[in-house]
């Protein structure tokens, strides 16, 4: 199973380089265009969720004490899991939907259309499934009751915000801003100084030190974070393509690449100060993390929702808002409660969605001859 997700990173990682040095000045337009700001709060927050709050700290003194990880220091690893060459995923997909399936619309075909949005749907719901699983390493003591409840109103936030785009956007900004005040929370109750976090962050060279070991799974548990990266790629792509404002290609690569990174570096940055310096985390603190996380979760949830319901023309324009809130609802509240009762991972999900790009690699291959009709206009260097 490693062996097929190496060589899927693999090919797609080449097709990016190629991209960007055949069309790296080509700007790329979405039907919705954003600024910069409003495009990666929309792409950060829907491509993430709770893990990045909560993970860390319980994840740390795991890479401090195996052999695997011991080539560098745990903040550098837990970067590498998070930040950086991972957004790369995100940017053959984007450019894919802004320049390709225009012209070919291969997600249009009946099968691809069938089987994208039945990994959209699994994914969706099996996010909200990891939440409820680990609500209980999240929020110490909760009952099953409160669980639940938690859960499904989550799923209900997130299918009444994806009934209108504008929700999903503000939502975003919102939440990005509530992460930054989160970052800033976090630094004051740490007492950390400007030395202090300067030193700690010092620690990220050693991801970049050993970058290409990254690339390809570590471990199992690298395998799975690569897996649910790989997972994601499709369906984010084909949202946040929509919001590309007018950048080249060469601009969308470096900023999925940084722009999202730099407050990952920040927050990662603070958490691992707090570990080494064993500082216990108050508990209101855990709560504004459990808060902000579960904002992630519902941003999420809401794109996926967005997306999928688009695609098979199940919207609140043609359901009627009540109906699609309780259709929508229904359905993914109903997939987290099944899965329970299944051995379903993350990996086979995966494992769906590099089948999906076989299918596209050879389709496009067939009608490349289409894809030298698009007008792709170069800027001067």
């Amino acid at each position: 199973m490693n062996s097929i997700l190496s060589a899927a990173i693999a090919v797609t990682l080449l097709t990016s380089v190629i991209l960007t040095v055949r069309f790296g000045q080509t700007r790329l337009t979405g039907e919705d265009p954003q600024k910069w700001g409003a495009f990666m709060a929309i792409l950060f927050t829907s491509g993430l969720d709770v893990g990045l709050i909560m993970f860390p700290l319980t994840e740390f003194p795991v890479y401090q004490s195996e052999a695997e990880y011991g080539f560098t220091n745990a903040l550098a690893i837990e970067f590498g899991f998070w930040g950086f060459l991972v957004w790369a995923f995100y940017f053959l997909t984007t450019f894919y939907f802004c320049v390709a399936e225009p012209k070919l619309k291969l997600f249009e075909l009946w099968p691809i259309k069938m089987l994208n949005n039945a990994v959209i749907i699994a994914t969706c719901a099996f996010t909200g499934f990891l939440f409820l699983s680990y609500l209980p390493t999240y929020v110490e003591g909760i009952t099953d009751p409160v669980r639940y409840g938690l859960v499904a109103l989550i799923v209900l936030l997130a299918v009444v915000s994806s009934t209108d785009i504008r929700y999903i956007k503000w939502l975003s900004i919102g939440s990005t801003a509530l992460f930054i005040a989160l970052i800033a929370l976090m630094w004051i109750v740490s007492g950390m100084s400007i030395g202090g976090f300067a030193s700690t962050a010092f620690n990220l060279g050693g991801y970049f030190a050993n970058l290409p070991k990254f690339v390809f799974p570590l471990t199992d548990y690298h395998a799975f974070y690569l897996f649910w990266w790989f997972a994601w790629s499709i369906m984010i792509g084909q949202f946040v393509a929509r919001f590309v404002g007018g950048w080249t290609v060469r601009q969308l690569l470096i900023g999925l690449l940084v722009i999202p990174s730099l407050p990952i570096a920040v927050w990662f940055s603070v958490l691992f100060y707090v570990h080494s310096e064993g500082l216990a985390v108050p508990e209101y603190v855990r709560f504004a993390m459990v808060g902000v996380g579960v904002i992630f979760v519902v941003n999420s949830l809401d794109s996926l929702t967005r997306l999928y319901s688009t695609n098979l023309g199940l919207t609140a324009a043609r359901l009627g808002k009540l109906g699609y809130v309780a259709a929508h609802w229904s359905l993914l509240f109903g997939l987290i409660l099944l899965y329970q009762f299944t051995p379903l991972k993350i990996e086979w999900i995966g494992l769906g969605v590099i089948g999906l790009y076989c299918c596209i690699y050879v389709l496009v291959l067939r009608r490349r001859a289409d894809l030298q009709t698009i007008n792709l206009t170069e800027l001067p260097n």
